[in-house]
């Protein structure tokens, strides 16, 4: 008789808090708590809030310099039936930090992957911005050097959900003055400095005025910011003068044809246009 293959292990990924310690899920720590190994981003950040919950797994350094070859390794031990947690410094892993590799592999291989939710400075953002949050892109952070990070914002001016982006302290000022002046300074936005920590900030105002705060100090520029932008306004419809358009098509086109065609330009329903069409043919 042959022995059977050990019944592989499951990566849990672990979404530790962000600042506040009491953010820590309850389900989160009976991970750590149990699991054989934890991934960590940094092991001595990670071996500190382990310590703080009295949990002593092994740990094994998982970041961005040496993901590509520790993956084979963590793979290794989930096949032979270890539980393994993948926690970043902070938040939840995979927004803007690593463990993508792992968890693609994860799958490859057919190991069970369970998602262990907690904090999240993207979410956390996003439910005090008081911006729209039905549709939104997490586009993580701009470039650093200046042209770059022109060009790049540039490119996202029209974008017409709610932008989210992370950036460091030490270009926060001159990229909201870049925001302000690509975007417009008029444009709603929020900036949430040191999320749950003893010193966070939440201010919602125009990128002109968050740009005058910091300039001024009120926004200090201290700790770790998250900025929550309105979408670009879409373009009214009014621009065009819809009616004319439909019948000047409606003579040389199907009905069907011109409404979809007025549809794409305009933004406007399909199904009402048709039905515009048809109007527009019966007066005539």
């Amino acid at each position: 008789m042959t022995d059977k293959a050990p019944k592989s292990g499951t990566l849990y990924v672990v979404a530790t808090p962000i600042g506040n310690l009491e953010d820590l899920a309850p389900r989160a720590r009976q991970m750590l708590e149990s699991v054989d190994l934890v991934a960590a981003e940094d092991t001595r950040h990670t071996g500190r809030l382990l310590s703080t919950i009295g949990a002593k797994p092994r740990q094994m350094a998982l970041h961005d310099h040496n993901e590509a070859q520790v993956v084979s390794r963590v793979i290794e031990a989930l096949e032979s039936g270890k539980d393994v947690a993948l926690v970043s410094d902070a938040g939840t892993p995979l927004v803007n930090d690593p463990g993508f590799r792992l968890v693609r592999e994860a799958h490859a291989h057919a190991v069970p992957v369970v998602p262990v939710p907690g904090a999240s400075a993207v979410t956390a953002a996003l439910s005090a911005a008081g911006l729209p949050t039905d549709r939104f892109c997490f586009e993580g952070f701009p470039p650093a050097k200046k042209t770059a990070r022109r060009e790049w914002l540039q490119a996202r001016a029209t974008e017409e959900r709610t932008i989210v982006l992370y950036e460091s302290v030490h270009r926060v000022r001159d990229s909201v003055a870049d925001l302000a002046d690509i975007l417009g300074a008029d444009r709603e936005a929020f900036i949430g400095r040191e999320l749950t920590k003893l010193h966070e900030q939440c201010v919602h105002a125009t990128l002109g005025e968050l740009s005058a705060h910091l300039e001024d100090g009120t926004i200090p520029e201290k700790g770790e910011f998250v900025f929550v932008i309105a979408g670009a306004s879409a373009a009214p419809a009014s621009a065009i003068d819809v009616d004319r358009l439909l019948a000047e098509l409606a003579d040389r086109l199907p009905a069907k044809e011109v409404a979809k065609i007025v549809a794409a330009a305009t933004g406007l329903r399909r199904n009402e246009l048709y039905q515009r069409v048809l109007d527009l043919k019966n007066k005539t």
